[in-house]
């Protein structure tokens, strides 16, 4: 494929991120007046570029966001578990394949992230998963990081594990048909963050990208602020400020392409624990003073993760934030919020597949309304209205 060239200014010239790194502190010495600086130019190249921008815009198309089944083989069980199911391989294809496999799918959704199992795996009447998402418009993606563990040094955080081999998986993984990859890292707020934390995290995901995008695949950038703690809302965009203005100055650093990524943002809300609740229309203020204080508009698409809400509050504030035109594509990449109606009308029968595949349309559609700013929340379950946050939720 013929490469392009995209000018993309770098880090030291960025007035957008509105804030230096974490480790240039104001009053320094060393650095110089905004009027002084020299501008360089980065010139971002490579054989993919025109078919990532083309693989963004196409999961960030008007209606649609992401399903993300991109659970661990440990985090499927323990959903399979809730319905009485063994963790085995067959039980993990049989309700992959429900999901997969649901007719109208592609009205709704216009990309999936994969656990690497059902990447390389077929239905049960042969037909390779990346297959069933193509025939529907859907774009196959993959989860590529290894996971979270202690960060030594830090208020008791994690950082996220994976860059070791990750070029060479995520050319196979290119090969096997996904187009577009994911890498959660999570930062706390009772926990601090740490300025070694969240350096961390950006970083991390910096490198990702950048890895990514040399192998054909659009990278979804997550650094998920988690909903744990009784902070009120100020106090999670303050967070989120920071934190991705780190993520940007490590990206334009590590010269991404900024029109061929995506994000998956949390939702600025309160801690999950603090004493007063937000609205929608609050929720998506805040949130959305955040992404305009720090998210170029070259970004395509903010695909919101979930994070714990129930499946009609995630909905509901992803309505409250298409009121009004964005910069970019607003939309969702939800796990929970979208199976769990699911899984519990199927638990685990064949005679419920039809039932289990019309809750996902339902949920799919409610997302695409929203995403479009017409969603009403008249006639919802009460199951949808229960509320899914885990406090220390791993998986």
């Amino acid at each position: 494929m013929a490469s392009s060239s995209l000018v993309k200014l770098n880090a030291s010239s960025s007035s957008w991120i509105g804030q230096q790194s974490f480790n240039q502190r104001s009053g320094s010495s060393c650095r110089l007046p905004v009027s002084n600086r020299r501008v360089s130019v980065v010139r971002a190249t490579g054989s993919y570029t025109d078919e990532l921008i083309k693989t963004a815009k196409t999961i960030a198309s008007p209606g649609r966001g992401i399903l993300a089944i991109d659970e661990s083989n440990a985090t499927a069980g323990k959903r399979l578990a809730s319905i009485g199911l063994d963790n085995t391989e067959a039980n993990r294809q049989a309700y992959r394949q429900l999901l997969l496999t649901t007719p109208g799918l592609g009205d709704y959704i216009s990309g999936s992230i994969l656990f690497e199992e059902t990447l390389f795996q077929s239905t049960t009447d042969g037909k390779k998963f990346v297959d069933v998402l193509n025939d529907q418009n859907i774009v196959p993606g993959i989860k590529v990081d290894k996971g979270l563990v202690p960060l030594p040094g830090s208020n008791n955080e994690s950082w996220c594990q994976g860059l070791d081999g990750l070029a060479s998986r995520s050319a196979e993984y290119y090969k096997q048909g996904a187009r577009f990859a994911k890498w959660r890292t999570v930062v706390s707020i009772p926990c601090g963050p740490s300025a070694l934390a969240v350096k961390e995290a950006a970083w991390g995901l910096a490198r990702y990208a950048a890895i990514s995008q040399d192998n054909g695949l659009v990278p979804i950038v997550e650094p998920e602020i988690l909903l744990d703690g009784d902070h009120p809302i100020e106090r999670t965009l303050e967070v989120a400020e920071r934190v991705w203005a780190e993520v940007f100055y490590y990206l334009a650093e590590n010269n991404v392409v900024f029109e061929g990524i995506l994000l998956k943002p949390s939702m600025v809300t309160p801690g999950a624990e603090h004493k007063e609740k937000a609205t929608p229309d609050t929720i998506a203020k805040y949130t959305l003073t955040m992404l305009k204080r720090r998210v170029p508009p070259a970004v395509p698409g903010i695909m919101f993760l979930s994070g714990g809400q129930s499946e009609v509050e995630a909905t509901l504030n992803l309505h409250a934030m298409n009121q009004s035109p964005n910069p970019w594509h607003v939309s969702f990449s939800y796990a929970r919020a979208l199976q769990n109606t699911v899984l519990k009308t199927w638990q685990g029968r064949p005679e419920n597949v039809d039932a289990a595949q019309r809750a996902l349309l339902i949920r799919a559609k409610a997302n695409s309304l929203a995403q479009l700013g017409k969603y009403s929340a008249e006639g919802e379950s009460e199951e949808a209205k229960k509320g899914m946050f885990v406090k220390g939720y791993t998986y």
